[in-house]
Formats: C-alpha cells, structure tokens, sequence
C-alpha cells in the first residue's frame, strides 16, 4: 500500500501573532509552494533523508549557503515527531494499530525560514499519509490541534492554531480562538471562506532574510503571560482587526482591508523589535501605494495592491532589493 499527502504554505491575511493568544485570524493557503510525503509498506521503519537532510557538501562554503538558507536541521527530525505524536493520540484514543511498517520520505518547494509554515506544512502532509495508511480518523477540527502539539511538545517550537488550521482546511479561513470556546470544545471556530472575496493579493520575500528575528529579540509571551497591559491590549487589537477584515470580506469589500493590514503591521511594530529587512520590504510596497504586513514571523510579506500599474511599479520597487514578488494561486 502506498500513500501521498500534499500540504501548502500559508499567508496570515490579518490578525496574526494573535492566534497563540486567544485572538482571531484569517489565513489563506499559497498553493505555489507544497510539502509532499510519500509512505509505502515496508519490511521496517525507515526514515529517508531529502535534500534538506544532507551531509556532504562540495565546499564548506556550500555548507555554509545551506546553513544560512535551511538551518542546522533538515525535516527527519519533523517526520520522526509527527510519527511519535500519532501514535500517541492513537493510545490515548484507545486506536490499536495494526502490524505494518512503512518508508516514508519528503520533499519540500516552501522555501525555509520565511515565516510561510514549511515546517507545520510537512507535519500536515505527514499525519495525512499515517491517518491513511493505519485508517485511522481524526476529526477534522482536532487535526490542527495534533499538529501543533508536534512543534511545541515534540519539538518545542513556540507556535499557535493559525498555520496548522489553514493547513488542514486550505482555500481561506477566518478564525477565532476565543477562550471560553477552546475550553469548552477543544478547538476555535474556524469558518471556510469563498476566495473569491479577496482582493488583488501578493507575497513577497526574500531569501537573505530568515524568519522569526523577533523570536531573539522580543519576550511577548512571558510579558503576555504577566498580564503586561500593552501586550494584552495589542492581541486584542488584532483580533479586532480580524472582524474588520471578515465583516467587510463577508460584504464583498474586500478591496478595502488594506487599512486593516497596515494597521496589523504598525501595530505588531509598536510591541516587536523587527528586522530592518521586514520592515524595508513593507515600506516598499507602501511607497507605491500597495498595503504590507508578516505573513508569518518575517521573512515575507502579504499585501494587497490596487491594479496592474501598481503591481508593475510594486515588482519593479521590490525587484531593486532583490525582493522576490508573485500573486499566490489560493484554490486549485
């Protein structure tokens, strides 16, 4: 037997990083880059090394390049993490697996450490290919939760719902992770979206420039935690740009939430210390006209722009910082 499961990347329209903080958000999935996991029977278990797990190089400055883009660690460490935690939720869930063991292996188009969930995309693809190779169900709503336990308990990776719930979901969703909610049924409310809502969109990033900077320079969760006014009030207003968002989406507005991504953006600002690169590649499109905002921790952008003379000065602009520009294919 032989299983595949494809996951994509993921651009956080609005609301993000509110979603590890009770917030609400709307994502929407970048069928332009995927994830793949392939899984066929076999006498063992067997993890097989991809591109991104290699260990020999021509020059260490081929090491060095490969470091810089991809990081120290490859994906076997994600796949040996999503295999332990479904087997786990299997047990806790009284599944008994049957005898049979399988090969699996990965490869990867999202380019790594953008902030566009690569890592999350490869968990997703991964419980897919074991749900069908064992039969078994998870429902759908609680996929995203087995997800994001794989990062932070596994791996303890800091993370919230956002990217595992487009992942599972893809087209565009809006979601709320309100607490009491949570609580009470294990999983937000998460609401499927028409794309056809959305206005001109476009991602834009550069390769020189990895994600999560503000991860070594910022304690948002511990001050959140401690209750810091200006974090708690700043996860609020994100969420409230969120029902912006969906409200004038739901009203087939949807070319007027570019205000709302500002905000997003100025207001994650005013309680982040960024990376300069994040910063020069908003300012940028705004120097044409267009909106900008993270489209996850940094590393790329998602924005909304006007018409197709905007779109060309927005590529030519970009294209000056070496800055790569496309507009995401959304539904198949």
């Amino acid at each position: 037997m032989a299983c595949e499961a494809t996951a994509y990347a993921r651009a956080g329209l609005i609301g993000n990083p509110s979603d590890g903080y009770f917030g609400k958000t709307i994502s929407f999935v970048i069928r332009d880059f995927a994830a793949k996991v392939s899984l066929y029977e076999h006498p063992e278990v067997e993890i097989v090394p991809s591109l991104q797990d290699r260990s020999q190089y021509g020059s260490v400055h081929d090491l060095v390049a490969d470091v810089r883009s991809n990081g120290y660690y490859g994906g076997i460490r994600i796949l040996k993490a999503t295999i332990c935690k479904f087997v786990e939720y299997c047990h806790e869930n009284e599944i008994t697996l049957p005898q049979r063991n399988f090969s699996i292996r990965y490869r990867s188009t999202i380019p790594r450490r953008l902030g566009l969930a690569g890592s999350s995309a490869l968990v997703t693809a991964t419980l897919r290919c074991l749900m069908e190779f064992y039969e078994v169900e998870i429902p759908l709503e609680i996929q995203p939760n087995v997800i994001l336990s794989v990062e932070t308990e596994e791996l303890n990776i800091s993370a919230g719902l956002q990217d595992r719930v487009i992942q599972v979901y893809e087209g565009l969703v809006y979601m709320d992770f309100d607490k009491a909610f949570m609580e009470a049924h294990g999983h937000g409310r998460y609401e499927s979206l028409e794309p056809s809502l959305l206005p001109n969109l476009f991602i834009a990033y550069r390769r020189d420039l990895g994600e999560g900077s503000e991860t070594f320079h910022n304690n948002i969760r511990e001050r959140w935690l401690n209750g810091d006014p200006e974090v708690v009030q700043a996860m609020q207003d994100f969420a409230g740009y969120t029902e912006e968002v969906y409200q004038l989406l739901k009203a087939g507005r949807g070319n007027e939430i570019g205000v709302w991504m500002d905000k997003n953006f100025d207001r994650r600002r005013s309680i982040f210390k960024l990376d300069s690169g994040n910063i020069d590649m908003v300012e940028r499109a705004r120097s044409v006209g267009a909106s900008g905002k993270f489209a996850g921790s940094g590393g790329a952008i998602v924005g909304v722009f006007e018409d197709e003379t905007m779109y060309d000065r927005l590529v030519q602009i970009m294209h000056q910082g070496d800055i790569e520009v496309f507009r995401p294919q959304i539904e198949t």
